[in-house]
């Protein structure tokens, strides 16, 4: 009787040794358990106040202190901050050299088959139109379209390239004279300021850097181009294909800052007004 009953502790206490080393395993990286997991972040550097590169060269901007958030609330991570181009993010990415990517990234189809989009999305994005003063009339894709002007072409491997292309599929008999360039980074406002092209695609942020403010690199051409928003577009950021478990672990932290008013007061700091407060319009 005794052997009998001590054969049925033993499997008893083995069997509760398992399920604890089990729910170990499924412990969430982001519990502390003191062993933080190093995960390398990517940030474009060409895209001020989204995501830069500062004079002190630490990284800066709106994607990047969103994740530094996230970063505050995931006790099993420690973020490393890579300041890249365009390119070699989407690459880079792709491959696992960096396990997540910002660039003010919208959503695609063809990067939903190479990426992880979280559920939640980073933040908002005002698009618009870039035209000469005396254009300004031509404040939205169909006016620019109906007039028959020329549009900077615009890199095929960027989501602006698939807003517009979306526009003409949706407009047949009214598109979009639609070119694809070689590269991202375009200078849209001096080829439009030069007339090289009679508009071009660009995000708020960025034209009100490179144009509107004090010592802005084209402050001089602030009243012969104007931007024309179209659009407010969701933005993300791009997980690796195998990073699901972090993709869900960013989407509680997330979670938790947009019901702090966390991304609220971080679209007020780097793009001068609150894009949330228009998110019951956004489409896309």
């Amino acid at each position: 009787m005794l052997r009998r009953f001590r054969k049925k502790y033993i499997i008893i206490a083995l069997a509760s040794l398992f399920l604890v080393a089990c729910q170990a395993g499924e412990r969430k990286l982001s519990e502390d358990d003191g062993d933080k997991r190093k995960v390398k972040i990517a940030y474009a550097q060409s895209g001020k106040p989204m995501a830069w590169t500062d004079e002190n060269g630490e990284p800066a901007g709106y994607d990047v202190e969103v994740l530094k958030r996230v970063e505050e609330k995931l006790a099993g991570y420690e973020f490393e901050y890579i300041g890249t181009t365009d390119d070699d993010l989407l690459i880079g990415v792709e491959q696992g050299k960096f396990q997540v990517g910002v660039k003010n990234a919208f959503f695609t189809e063809e990067r939903d088959k190479k990426f992880i989009y979280p559920k939640e999305f980073l933040g908002l994005s005002s698009i618009g139109l870039v035209v000469k003063s005396e254009d300004k009339e031509l404040d939205t894709l169909d006016a620019f379209a109906k007039a028959g002007k020329t549009l900077v072409p615009i890199a095929a491997n960027s989501a602006q390239y698939t807003v517009i292309q979306e526009f003409n599929d949706e407009n047949p008999g009214n598109e979009v004279k639609l070119v694809a360039g070689d590269t991202f980074s375009v200078d849209v406002v001096q080829w439009v300021n030069e007339e090289r092209y009679d508009g071009g695609i660009m995000i708020e942020g960025p034209f009100a850097e490179n144009v509107l403010v004090e010592g802005a690199l084209y402050e001089e051409f602030k009243d012969d181009v104007v931007y024309n928003e179209f659009s407010v577009i969701k933005t993300w950021p791009l997980f690796n294909n195998k990073e699901q478990q972090f993709a869900d672990d960013y989407d509680q932290a997330l979670k938790e800052l947009k019901k702090e008013g966390v991304l609220s007061e971080l679209s007020e700091e780097f793009y001068g007004r609150d894009l949330f407060d228009v998110l019951d319009e956004v489409e896309r």
